[in-house]
């Protein structure tokens, strides 16, 4: 893969063979995250489960304390009193079987988290194909198929992401933008890893967390330590 000029001299101040303490990774995916846009800062996490076992996987939401800096829209999909209730809790989209067709037939996704009722859940069901591989599918476990749509669309507004294995078993999942400051990155990342410590599915055996890596949207990965949290 080509890399260009900006790249590689990013990619000079980062030593490959180093596991950086978290506070000192933190401040070089800062310092070398050089585009000329603000960009999203990432975790990349090596698990050693194994996501073919059910009782191996990993999945759920936690809300991060300064939110990824990227304003998010959502889609709820409810009826009646639940539906009055997601319009005036800021849901950007809120629909039923009206929204099917234009999902299936004209593509339309422009939203990034998608909140069902319990109820609603056979009509979401017939998405699954489309909405699945985009990690787009409502799930209790992540708290987006729940009758208290208020908190869950708060929760999203105010930061809340998913976590889970994508079939490599690693996780992806931003904590930030690079014009964060590092004390905020390092409390969204803290957050996030307790999270996943906390999940850590109790079939496993041997090492959970293998690796953990820090990147910008442009920038090189700088690998963190796992010393602490293994």
């Amino acid at each position: 893969m080509k890399r260009g000029k900006k790249y590689i001299e990013a990619a000079k101040a980062v030593d490959r063979s180093v596991q950086y303490d978290p506070a000192e990774a933190i401040a070089l995916v800062k310092k070398v995250a050089t585009a000329k846009f603000d960009e999203t800062i990432e975790v990349h996490i090596r698990t050693g489960c194994d996501g073919r076992h059910a009782e191996q996987q990993v999945r759920g939401a936690v809300v991060l304390p300064h939110g990824t800096g990227k304003s998010v829209k959502v889609l709820v999909f409810a009826r009646g009193a639940k539906a009055d209730e997601a319009e005036a809790a800021g849901a950007d989209y809120v629909g039923a079987e009206d929204l099917i067709p234009r999902i299936q037939n004209e593509g339309w996704l422009d939203f990034d988290v998608v909140v069902a009722t319990p109820d609603m859940m056979g009509v979401v069901g017939r998405l699954g194909r489309i909405l699945g591989p985009k990690g787009l599918m409502p799930n209790p476990k992540a708290g987006t198929v729940t009758m208290d749509v208020t908190k869950a669309i708060n929760d999203i507004k105010a930061g809340k992401i998913e976590y889970r294995l994508d079939k490599s078993n690693i996780i992806h999942v931003p904590v930030g933008k690079a014009s964060f400051t590092e004390e905020q990155l390092s409390d969204n990342f803290q957050t996030l890893i307790n999270a996943i410590q906390k999940a850590r599915p109790s079939a496993l055996k041997g090492q959970y967390l293998r690796s953990i890596t820090l990147a910008s949207t442009m920038g090189p990965g700088v690998k963190v330590s796992t010393a602490r949290f293994s």
